[in-house]
């Protein structure tokens, strides 16, 4: 029986009769852009996570870009970021007429170095954007922190984290944060830490749509209005544009059946969180490999391991000569992609992690035998 990386099947016949006649419904409203089940949503998830806006888009990178847009960043000013994530990331910051900079990873979470951060700050820094990077929340106390010190703006970027939790147990923890800071923060949904979040609705994500989506989340009053007006084109009410913006606007039909999810997303991710265990635990004696580390707030978009000894594509290959699917996010890091060639120097511990990383087959409905599986043809994997 083959094993893929992600199969969504599973979820949709569950939920089939919910989401079945909440599209039924949108048809007959004939309302299909915005409108009631977009403004639901928002509602909806902006009490989940505990900010007072939350505000639909046409997709996770427009999130980014409308969010940068409504901070006023823009030609001639730069965006630390981390150098291991998606180029959506970087693009984002490049689209406004901004400038990435990008800073090393932790080893031990993947996510930005934030001891690293203060060497990028320069006068023209105006925002760091920390991704939370396949689920793990990033060490938000310590960019918060260097953000308020510098007079920064925080961009989360949680493409790939919406449900997680900030509990302040950051793996590469380098005691730069008070206690009482850290303290204000635990427990706080990733996206609601910073200036502003943005998160996608990409079908493969924790919270997936039937197409692309997204949405900015901001307790900020005026970045909302922003942003609510550069998703459609820079205008409060029709025909009075006051700004260059986009047509970004999420669809009732990706609103109705994100609706219907949202209410099953802290039992996925709890599932995701058993299977990272049981996968750690069943690879626990394999010298070959390095599993992840289990943070308390970890949704596991991404289950993924790292290779010893050159050995990674050599174990992708095996995996699927016996049916399992893998991935490599990310085999090039940003800052080496070719769109920045030779623009920057690279980052050695994202080097080296992009040459060791191999998600693993993660899904809510994943079995524990098809977990056992996919470990024991990896135990089996002689390097």
């Amino acid at each position: 029986m083959k094993i893929p990386v992600l199969d969504l099947k599973p979820q949709y016949q569950l939920l089939k009769p919910e989401i079945d006649q909440a599209i039924a419904n949108v048809l007959e409203s004939t309302q299909f852009v915005l409108g009631p089940e977009v403004k639901l949503l928002e509602t909806e998830i902006a009490d989940y996570l505990g900010v007072k806006h939350a505000i639909g888009v046409n997709s996770g990178t427009d999130a980014l870009i409308i969010a940068l847009r409504a901070l006023n960043i823009g030609i001639g000013d730069e965006v630390i970021t981390t150098s291991f994530s998606f180029y959506a990331t970087a693009e984002s910051i490049s689209l406004v007429g901004a400038k990435p900079i990008f800073v090393d990873i932790e080893e031990g979470d993947f996510n930005i170095n934030s001891s690293q951060i203060k060497d990028k700050i320069t006068s023209k820094t105006k925002a760091i954007m920390p991704v939370h990077l396949y689920g793990q929340p990033a060490a938000m106390t310590e960019i918060l922190t260097i953000a308020k010190e510098y007079g920064l703006k925080v961009i989360e970027d949680c493409a790939q984290a919406f449900g997680a939790v900030y509990y302040g147990d950051c793996l590469g923890c380098h005691q730069s944060c008070e206690d009482s800071q850290r303290q204000n923060l635990t427990q706080k949904y990733v996206g609601g830490i910073g200036d502003v979040g943005a998160y996608s609705f990409y079908p493969t994500k924790n919270l997936g749509a039937y197409g692309d989506g997204g949405m900015i989340v901001t307790n900020n009053d005026d970045i909302a209005e922003l942003a609510k007006m550069l998703r459609v084109h820079g205008a409060k009410k029709n025909y009075h544009n006051e700004l260059v913006g986009y047509n970004s606007r999420l669809d009732s039909l990706q609103a109705c059946v994100l609706r219907v999810k949202l209410k099953y997303i802290n039992q996925w991710n709890e599932a995701r969180r058993n299977i990272a265990k049981n996968y750690n635990h069943l690879l626990a004696n394999n010298q070959n490999i390095i599993t992840p580390n289990i943070s308390k707030g970890h949704v596991f978009h991404q289950y993924t391991i790292r290779v010893k000894n050159g050995k990674r594509d050599e174990l992708k290959e095996y995996l699927a000569k016996n049916d399992i699917g893998s991935m490599i996010y990310y085999p090039i890091p940003q800052d080496q992609l070719p769109v920045y060639q030779e623009k920057y120097q690279p980052n050695p511990i994202t080097m080296k992690l992009a040459g060791e990383v191999l998600s693993l087959p993660i899904f809510p409905e994943l079995s524990l035998e098809r977990v056992t599986e996919v470990a024991q043809i990896i135990n089996s994997f002689n390097t």
